[in-house]
């Protein structure tokens, strides 16, 4: 079963409206991405690489395929650390989306499996995000097929700087910014938060549904089984039951002939489980690792930029008033300072167009987190076409298993 939410063709052109793109064009502050253009930027396939026979591997490696690349290489996971870090560096005022944990003492298959999850979970968001899924670093890590891929991923990204260095808006970013930037941060921290805390819940409601109908399936087996056994009991009757052997034999042949349908049940509901994951589980862990991303980059900003912007501000306050009265006083040692001084104040004024800019990306990532609040009703789709599907399949083993249920309950002499 596919653990992707759906998506539209890679190629499928999609106008905007003519009102929208206007105003769009008239503030580049407005992101113009719905959730369908975000999902139909690419599809990331992670697959595990099959151990080769005979050969120990100490790692694991992971087939990346990328439908809008059209290619297929090989990863370990420190290609995604690698990856990830390089991220950071590049964009620290946007959504980096984090990695799984990486390794965990005597890690099992359910482990290895839960963070291949993860890290399609991680490399689909990147992929899709629009200043990520443009950049020369996001290209090489599904592209490059050739060795040491981290040496060329740290190669590309030499020299470049940040966002903040490389675009052209970056200086005026402040000219964007709404009068209430801060209200409307505080706002919609304060609601995704909300949005966050319910997703858990009910991700963690939708893990239980799958856990108990993948238990279920594994009681029904069983149950079958035991049906099969007694069946298949070759102890003899005792002289005092031979009036009755006719009908034990023939109660003993149903019995064995039940435990085929009640395989067949556990097989549907182990589907059905397994469904609910892929299709409901994954797609909540999906937006919950977007949300955990935007609240990742709410504390950046605030311990990072915002404090190092006041800080700065404080600095630079008393700064201008050691100048004017080095100046005014036309104090020799304060005036030759004063070049040095002109240098720090330069830095300073940097660190307030970052701050600027790193509230205007932040606009724009919240932006990009409501783009993705659709995404409940393809969860709540889902898990509503699961459990019809599931019980309509069981409901027909449930029905053809009736008849043959006729035979137990019938005396020696019936038909």
């Amino acid at each position: 079963m596919s653990e992707d939410l759906p998506v539209p063709q890679v190629n499928e052109q999609r106008d905007l409206d003519p009102g929208r793109m206007q105003m769009l064009q008239g503030n580049p502050l407005l992101l113009p991405h719905s959730l369908q253009e975000l999902l139909a930027k690419d599809t990331v396939q992670v697959a595990l690489v099959p151990e080769r026979k005979g050969l120990f591997l100490k790692h694991v490696e992971y087939e990346v395929s990328s439908q809008r690349f059209g290619a297929s290489v090989s990863r370990r996971y420190n290609d995604f650390v690698v990856f990830h870090d390089l991220l950071l560096q590049k964009f620290p005022y946007r959504m980096v989306p984090a990695l799984p944990p990486k390794k965990m003492l005597g890690a099992d298959r359910e482990f290895i499996e839960a963070r291949r999850r993860a890290l399609k979970r991680f490399i689909n968001l990147v992929a899709r995000h629009p200043p990520f899924s443009e950049d020369v670093v996001l290209k090489l890590f599904l592209s490059f097929s050739g060795p040491d891929v981290q040496s060329k991923l740290k190669e590309s990204a030499q020299c470049m700087g940040d966002e903040f260095t490389n675009c052209k808006l970056a200086t005026r970013a402040k000219d964007f910014l709404p009068a209430d930037i801060q209200t409307q941060f505080a706002v919609s921290r304060e609601l995704i938060r909300n949005v966050y805390n319910s997703f858990y819940k009910l991700r963690d409601r939708a893990e239980r549904i799958a856990s108990r109908a993948i238990d279920n399936a594994a009681d029904l087996l069983i149950f079958g089984k035991e049906l099969s056994a007694l069946g298949s009991d070759t102890t003899p009757l005792p002289s005092w039951a031979a009036l009755h052997s006719s009908t034990w034999g023939s109660l003993k042949q149903a019995l064995k002939g039940l435990s085929v349908e009640f395989a067949l049940l556990a097989d549907k509901a182990a589907q059905q489980g397994k469904k609910e994951e892929n299709d409901v589980v994954e797609k909540l862990n999906l937006f919950l690792d977007l949300l955990q991303s935007y609240k990742d980059l709410c504390e950046r900003h605030e311990k990072g930029v915002l404090h190092k912007h006041q800080r700065a501000l404080h600095k630079y306050s008393l700064m201008r008033r050691q100048m004017s009265a080095a100046v005014h006083g036309q104090q020799p040692e304060a005036v030759q300072q004063l070049e040095s001084r002109i240098v720090e104040e330069s830095t300073i004024q940097t660190m307030e167009l970052r701050h600027a800019f790193s509230l205007y990306c932040l606009h724009q990532e919240t932006q990009l987190v409501h783009a993705h609040l659709p995404l409940t009703s393809h969860i709540l789709g889902a898990f509503v076409n699961s459990q019809i599907q599931g019980h309509k399949e069981m409901s027909k083993v449930w029905d053809d298993l009736k008849p043959k249920l006729h035979c137990l309950f019938a005396g020696p002499n019936s038909t």
